[in-house]
């Protein structure tokens, strides 16, 4: 069905032309804000299809005036080479064991095709963008988390003088979730993570995880636009949160100790970080610090 609207006498449509300056009102005040703010965006490996739309929303903040860094997963396309190569993919408590030949392809995969992808695709649509690994310029510094676990990493310290001097002069780090060891040893690590403490070294104003889901909900299923760290507790409590939320929601609440604010959104949407961000409603569950 078509949609028709009313035209003056020039012809121009009248209700578009209001729809349009309410859309600028709501977000302008948003804009302003977040002009000259570090955001950083986490961008899951279950949405990796949908990176061309982040990407495009990425840059756009970027010439607002707001400086985004981009932290990618890559899970999905890792299993998928393990599985080519016939090497078992094994998990334990949420983390990937990578012995020696999977950290090669784990390596292979999160610098070769996913980073160098979105930093390409990204280029070609007029963004300025720089891959990066937790390796460089010594920014994610690591230990072995155990024996079981392999090459697997747990933060030490995060150097944030790297992504910051890019941002200063413009770029859009893209960071792969790899880290240094000891004697230069390279570690996997979960990609929430390296999110979440590079936003608190950067200071930054926001943490935003796209992931699969719209966001945290109540017992109806209804979508929660904004929650406080008791009242997210209180829902895990009360097991209105469960299952593969609860790790998600974790780390949102681990992350409130160094950023103000946490958002977790569905990156499957169309341009699902300028509704976020730019409108009143918002598209997903911001979390914030009890008051």
């Amino acid at each position: 069905m078509a949609i028709t609207f009313e035209t003056n006498a020039d012809g121009d449509s009248i209700n578009t032309h209001h729809v349009i300056a309410e859309v600028l009102r709501e977000a302008l005040p948003y804009i302003n804000y977040l002009k000259g703010k570090t955001l950083v965006i986490k961008l899951g490996g279950s949405t990796l299809e949908h990176q061309r739309g982040v990407l495009q929303d990425i840059i756009w903040l970027r010439s607002l005036g707001a400086n985004p860094v981009l932290v990618h997963g890559g899970g999905p396309y890792i299993n998928a080479w393990l599985e080519k190569l016939n090497v078992p993919a094994q998990f334990e408590n949420g983390l990937r064991v990578t012995d020696a030949r999977t950290l090669e392809i784990v390596r292979m995969v999160l610098l070769g095709q996913v980073n160098q992808g979105l930093v390409l695709m990204a280029t070609e649509m007029g963004g300025k963008a720089i891959g990066l690994s937790g390796t460089d310029g010594n920014m994610v510094q690591a230990k072995f988390i155990s024996e079981r676990l392999g090459y697997v990493g747990e933060i030490e310290k995060i150097n944030p003088a790297l992504p910051q001097t890019l941002l200063e002069q413009g770029y859009i780090p893209v960071i792969a979730p790899l880290g240094q060891g000891p004697d230069g040893t390279c570690l996997n690590i979960n990609a929430d993570l390296v999110a979440s403490h590079l936003a608190g070294a950067l200071n930054a104003e926001k943490l935003i995880f796209l992931s699969n889901v719209a966001g945290i909900c109540r017992q109806d299923g209804s979508l929660i636009s904004e929650l406080t760290e008791a009242a997210a507790k209180q829902l895990i409590a009360d097991g209105v949160v469960s299952g593969g939320m609860i790790p998600k929601v974790t780390a949102c609440l681990e992350a409130l100790a160094t950023v103000p604010r946490v958002h977790i959104v569905d990156g499957r949407e169309s341009h699902v970080l300028l509704r976020e961000l730019f409108t009143d409603q918002g598209a997903g569950t911001m979390l914030v610090r009890n008051q």
